[in-house]
């Protein structure tokens, strides 16, 4: 099936790379069994993508079954997902099939998984293995042939590690992760998504929207998007039910963004300007405001990346030359007197070496091995040494293949080297196509 089609028929919108990515990857995975991990913020369409990825399945002619383990009290849960025998608790007056029994032949849509309870979890694990399962109160064994999809808005490693998810099951749900991008982090597709949704609700309640101008254009490309698609959908219904027949300005469009911030605001979304400032500022002063707002929230996002650059650079200096045959003496950026400030660097950028007020020492051999030639030298001398400085992106891509290289791509080691969550690199991953 054609791409395009493919988008238009599930309703997976847009044309930006981001999106391009998370299409060419559902049409690999959907004709296959293959169990698939569905990431990203709320609202951003995890279940269109289910939708999606079962509806180009084999098993499309029968029904997805969509199920949200966070909304099932954690008492009820494994009756809900395993069925339970006549009598097996209080209230079980009949025997009952579970989700998993009833989606036989078919797609199960787990949503929110990493809200399951752990005894739960071990249950899930044995129906991802071999498809068996016990219903509740009963001892016989039941089997299911069917194909799982799981989504979170959590990050599962983080939840591994804090001991509520197990280990095990993570690895299992991770055969083939897709990332969904939230709409901030592909602004063009927002503009097509919205009128999609405003003709869609123009239809069914048989309204006429009489467009938007190029302010409310902006402020809609702008606009962080908390809610994401979701928030998106939400706002193009209500201006086209409380503003029927009306033409959106900048003014009638901000009443409805529920997280927008005014300027001065600490974190990162859009500063919106008071509506009556506005009014009184002639047409230069505004465009000149709009423009300031517009460097400043690319300042704050160049220091963020800037800073998170900085630690995957000193993480995986640290990593790479903190073994006993290898040492930091053996670049030339790092010998003699070089050695202390780099050290002060490598302290202060990774959470793993400890300070002076009561905290690990940094290893010896760091500071005290005899310098050795280290193999990696090399490439990382002539990659930082250039006359011309290599952008954020070309310094996150070497630092990227050069973690997973060192690691002979293990990922989880990588994503520790560079100081990052093993979900941020399999974003990174996807951003640059190294996958």
């Amino acid at each position: 099936m054609d791409r395009e089609v493919f988008q238009e028929q599930f309703g997976l919108l847009g044309k930006s790379d981001a999106i391009r990515q998370v299409v060419d990857k559902i049409m690999q995975v959907s004709k296959t069994d293959i169990t698939v991990s569905l990431q990203g913020e709320s609202g951003v369409g995890k279940d269109v993508t289910a939708r999606a990825i079962h509806g180009l399945s084999e098993r499309k002619h029968n029904d997805l079954l969509i199920v949200n383990c966070g909304a099932i009290p954690e008492g009820i849960i494994e009756s809900e997902l395993f069925g339970h025998e006549k009598g097996a608790f209080t209230g079980a007056n009949e025997s009952r099939k579970g989700y998993f029994e009833k989606a036989d032949a078919s797609t199960i849509f787990l949503d929110e998984i990493g809200d399951t309870p752990k005894n739960v979890q071990v249950k899930l694990l044995r129906v991802l293995e071999n498809g068996e399962f016990f219903r509740v109160g009963s001892s016989k064994v039941q089997t299911t042939d069917v194909r799982v999809i799981a989504a979170t808005n959590k990050d599962l490693w983080q939840l591994v590690e804090e001991g509520s998810f197990r280990e095990d099951l993570y690895y299992r749900l991770d055969t083939v992760q897709i990332y969904l991008p939230p709409l901030r982090e592909r602004p063009e597709d927002i503009i097509e998504i919205f009128r999609k949704f405003v003709q869609e609700f123009s239809s069914k309640y048989d309204s006429v929207f009489r467009g938007f101008s190029d302010e409310a254009r902006e402020l809609l490309t702008s606009y962080r998007w908390p809610g994401n698609i979701r928030e998106l959908r939400n706002v193009a219904e209500q201006l086209v039910v409380l503003e029927k027949s009306q033409f959106i300005d900048a003014e009638r469009l901000q009443k409805y963004l529920k997280g927008r911030q005014h300027e001065g605001s600490p974190d990162n979304l859009p500063m919106v300007s008071d509506v009556n400032e506005k009014k009184e500022s002639n047409y230069d002063e505004s465009f000149s405001k709009r423009d300031r707002e517009l460097i400043y929230r690319a300042l704050v996002e160049l220091s963020s990346d800037i800073g998170d650059l900085k630690k995957m650079l000193a993480n995986f200096l640290y990593s790479s030359f903190s073994s006993p045959n290898k040492s930091l003496a053996a670049l030339p950026e790092f010998s003699s007197a070089g050695m202390e400030s780099a050290k002060e660097q490598l302290i202060k950028y990774n959470p793993n070496v400890e300070t002076p007020l009561g905290m690990r020492n940094m290893p010896t051999q760091v500071a005290d091995s005899e310098p050795e030639i280290f193999e990696e030298s090399t490439d990382i001398e002539n990659f930082f040494s250039s006359d011309e400085i290599p952008s954020i992106e070309d310094t996150e891509q070497f630092l990227i293949k050069k973690a997973l290289d060192k690691y002979d791509g293990n990922r989880r080691k990588a994503s520790e080297a560079l100081g990052i969550s093993e979900r941020t690199l399999y974003r990174k991953l996807d951003q640059y196509g190294l996958a």
